[in-house]
């Protein structure tokens, strides 16, 4: 069995680092948090430092008591200034939302406005009430002026459903701006999650059918072709002011069906159930390393370990690159589709030198964004993003190693899964 903190594979082992600055918390009705610690926090320079050099620990996790020692890194990491350089959307539900294949100018014209709002209600007291009041006007007269074409981008086969939403849409906003005139702060946040909701189920309506070809060598793998969305319980162990964890992840298939299908398939195989968490360093928590030598699933068909190629979609293309980083396709410039910008991206950890061996082991990113922005990001195009934490994401800085998955189950996407091997005896 690999160590809680092993991998024989990993070539690289991380510099210390400072502690990264910690996102507040909120209350969240499924993860009991009875209190809070105070945590360090550093300059940004520090962290930007940190997380610069930290190239090369995803690759599996460092074995204790193992000799650290780098590898050259080609080309010439960015400089600090590039890396904090524009403010990036770091929230999971904005990043899905803009990762969707579709081009509907309409209906982004009325979800910006309402992501807009987090910003307004970065204003102290009721005088942020005055910006959302002007959000809210924006993306009403953006619905009204643009529900036709919103209504012609619906797939035929989920037009009825798109335009119940769109009406449910109308009221919300109505009822949103109600809020505002009544001066209730707290009631804005909540109406806003509602409203974004029904917006992203309407861009998810707009998808009709599956948008590319999955390459032939990989297209008797399981495959998600569209979305999926799972529940993660976690018993927190040594922690007496948190209780069981649920953590709910959105995974991208239509960004990622090589890299998402292979994860849903292990969970349904209950792969991962009972699992411990076997790295957790305020930079990455880490899991997937099954008992024994192996340090990926073996599948049972073959007795071998199963490995998925490395699938990164860029902004613009029309399917995923395959097998290669950006970097070494000399494309330093592109901008990923699904960026590590998310405090909980989730990721797939693969040997150092070696694109195509990610297997099981899977990782959780806990960092502020504003260092890595996309397209300046160390990680981006090295590693295959497929999901978000969009629920209690701010725990997961919590876990801590040895803390057991005691289950993970998919509540809904189930369906968009392709060439399922769960489902085959032996």
């Amino acid at each position: 069995m690999a160590a809680a903190l092993a991998s024989s594979r990993c070539c690289c082992s991380r510099p210390s680092l400072p502690p990264l600055p910690t996102r507040g918390r909120r209350s969240v009705a499924r993860c009991a948090l009875a209190g809070g610690e105070e945590r360090n926090s550093v300059s940004w320079k520090e962290c930007a430092i940190s997380v610069a050099l930290s190239v090369g620990l995803i690759t599996g996790t460092p074995t204790l008591g193992s000799s650290a020692y780098a590898s050259p890194l080609e080309p010439v990491l960015p400089d600090i200034s590039v890396l904090i350089s524009g403010p990036p959307i770091k929230d999971p539900g904005a990043l899905l939302r803009y990762a969707l294949p579709i081009d509907n100018k309409a209906i982004r014209e009325v979800q910006k406005p309402l992501e807009d709002i987090t910003d307004s209600l970065k204003v102290a007291g009721v005088r942020a009430l005055d910006s959302v009041e002007r959000n809210v006007r924006q993306a009403l007269r953006a619905l009204n002026n643009g529900r036709g074409l919103i209504l012609a981008g619906l797939a035929e086969s989920k037009r009825a459903n798109g335009e119940e939403l769109l009406n449910k849409l109308a009221v919300g906003l109505d009822e949103l701006q109600r809020i505002v005139e009544d001066r209730n702060r707290d009631a804005v946040a909540p109406k806003q999650k509602e409203l974004l909701q029904y917006v992203g189920t309407v861009e998810e309506d707009m998808v009709d059918g599956f948008p590319f070809e999955i390459p032939e060598e990989y297209s008797n793998m399981p495959l998600l072709k569209g979305r999926a969305t799972v529940d993660m319980k976690v018993k927190i162990k040594d922690n007496p002011n948190i209780e069981d964890c649920v953590f709910r992840i959105v995974l991208d298939g239509y960004n990622a069906p090589v890299t998402a299908g292979n994860f849903v398939d292990l969970v349904e195989r209950k792969f991962y159930d009972g699992m411990e968490i076997q790295r957790a360093d305020g930079f990455v928590v880490q899991t997937g390393d099954p008992e024994g030598p192996a340090e990926g699933f073996i599948d049972p068909s073959t007795g071998k370990i199963r490995t998925i190629p490395l699938e990164i979609m860029v902004d613009g293309d029309k399917a995923p690159v395959y097998g290669e980083t950006l970097e070494e396709l000399g494309r330093y410039k592109a901008q990923t589709k699904l960026p590590f910008n998310a405090f909980g991206t989730m990721a797939m950890a693969r040997e150092e030198f070696d694109d195509n061996s990610a297997s099981s082991q899977i990782f959780w990113l806990l960092k502020e964004s504003e260092l890595t922005p996309s397209n300046a990001n160390i990680l981006d195009g090295r590693y295959a993003v497929f999901g978000y934490v969009t629920e209690n994401e701010d725990y997961l800085a919590d876990v801590k190693v040895g803390d057991v998955i005691e289950s993970i189950q998919v509540v809904s996407g189930l369906d968009n899964l392709a060439n399922p091997s769960y489902k085959i005896v032996g």
